[in-house]
């Protein structure tokens, strides 16, 4: 659609829309003039109630606060000692799910799936996983060492009580679906108020998440009392700074367990997707990732010059984050009267932030904008393109995603465990064309019937 940077539609009940489209535009939106715009109120209440009010969701000078304060725990030197956290997590992933396809895969009748895509899946004797799900046990595991200092269980078992629980809000469905409709139709109180069992879903996992994380802060504390705090992870530098009350504390760990391992969890999916898309991408990226990474097999851990000295890695990384960004678009609404690129923009407006658009913006990104293609971030640090902000998946400014860089080293780290150990293809050969992949929207975008994958050991890593 032809713009100049700014879209206008008409929403609910005839309400102004602007989506923003321009690196210009959105360099006012997102840094310049950032505090003018906040998250809507009902979005605010409906993701705080799992997310916490932590800093995703906090605004203005409580938001400047909270993210000078927990910068050091996200510095770069920080997220490098991490490095090997990530790497060893994703060995015990791998190794759990070298079992499983070994034993016959994942049933998916037991995951409840729908009786269809059951009977596509192709069955040639090569077992079948569902990504999704091992990807979110990976993830929670990962952010709860390298984040809290607290090992979930989650790739041992699927079942632990936290596992459950976000598995159980997070998985794409008709009632969550619902309750996002009626957060956009009514108040936010109002929305959570009602007797739906998606409320009552959600009220149960809010409790038990906030349980937790108390825990966990009440641990480390006696740990620094005790002058016995030496770890490395997220909660105990934020303990150790003294800016954050105990129950400020367990709003930061609610927002990095939910958002922190849900987010990567989904990048995940979309990744193998695409490579069972594009065997010739995962052919070259094994051949990378063997050459460059000990085995899987081997006890010798892995160093943060290691995974970001992989050229054809970081490549493909960066192309499924710019091709599926997890968080498909993010509201904002004017808090007071204003502009962008010089047009009155009046309080209450919401704007739209849309990176499944903007990442695949013809007049960002070429003419193969819309074609997964690695090799175009070999030649350039923006993948071509002519602004940073043309690339949406962290947002910009004082508001984009805090835990980036652990985010991008995790997902890395993943990302060649799974694919130097496995060869995938798709389960469902009717996804080959990505118009039929049914996608469900939540927190994240995902396949709404999950990725159901044949997967091969390769072996010799």
């Amino acid at each position: 659609m032809p713009n100049d940077g700014i879209i206008r539609y008409l929403g609910l009940l005839n309400s102004e829309r602007l989506i923003v489209v321009s690196p210009k535009a959105l360099t006012e939106v997102l840094t310049t003039k950032n505090y003018d715009f906040i998250k809507p109120a009902n979005v605010t209440a409906t993701l705080g109630r799992l997310l916490g009010v932590g800093v995703l969701l906090a605004e203005g000078d409580e938001h400047k606060y909270q993210r000078k304060n927990l910068m050091p725990a996200f510095a770069f030197r920080h997220v490098k000692d991490l490095y090997p956290v990530f790497w060893e997590k994703s060995k015990e992933a791998v190794e759990k799910m070298t079992e499983k396809v070994k034993t016959g895969g994942d049933d998916p009748s037991r995951e409840g799936t729908p009786e269809d895509l059951e009977k596509n899946l192709i069955k040639d004797g090569t077992p079948i996983i569902e990504v999704g799900e091992w990807a979110g046990r990976a993830t929670l595991d990962i952010i709860g060492v390298a984040g809290m200092g607290q090992d979930f269980g989650a790739i041992q078992n699927p079942d632990t009580l936290l596992s459950a629980t976000y598995r159980k809000v997070f998985r794409p469905s008709r009632g969550a679906q619902l309750q996002g409709l009626l957060t956009i139709i009514l108040p936010g109180w109002l929305a959570k108020a009602l007797p739906l069992k998606r409320n009552d879903d959600i009220n149960s996992a809010a409790n038990v998440i906030r349980n937790t994380c108390r825990q966990l802060v009440r641990s480390k504390k006696e740990k620094l009392q005790k002058n016995e705090l030496t770890d490395i992870d997220i909660l105990s530098v934020a303990l150790e700074s003294g800016a954050f009350s105990d129950e400020n504390l367990v709003d930061q760990l609610m927002t990095f367990l939910a958002a922190g391992h849900e987010t990567t969890a989904t990048a995940m999916t979309w990744a193998t997707y695409l490579l069972c898309l594009h065997p010739e991408v995962q052919t070259r990226l094994r051949t990378e990732i063997r050459e460059h990474l000990p085995s899987i097999n081997d006890d010798a851990s892995v160093s943060s010059q290691q995974i970001d000295h992989m050229p054809y890695l970081n490549a493909v990384c960066n192309e499924v984050l710019r091709y599926y960004p997890p968080v498909p678009l993010t509201p904002r609404v004017a808090a007071r009267d204003t502009s962008i690129l010089g047009q009155k923009v009046p309080k209450g407006t919401r704007i739209m932030l849309i990176p499944w658009a903007v990442n695949k913006a013809e007049q960002l990104w070429g003419n193969d904008a819309m074609k997964f293609n690695p090799d175009r971030w070999l030649s350039s640090a923006n993948g071509g393109a002519p602004s940073t902000y043309s690339f949406l998946t962290f947002l910009h400014g004082p508001r984009s995603c805090i835990g980036q860089g652990f985010a991008k080293a995790e997902f890395a780290c993943l990302l060649a465990a799974w694919v130097g150990r496995f060869e995938f293809a798709l389960g469902d050969e009717r996804e080959r064309d990505e118009d039929n992949m049914v996608i469900k929207g939540g927190v994240t975008a995902r396949p709404s019937n999950g990725l159901w994958v044949r997967t091969k050991i390769i072996e010799g890593w």
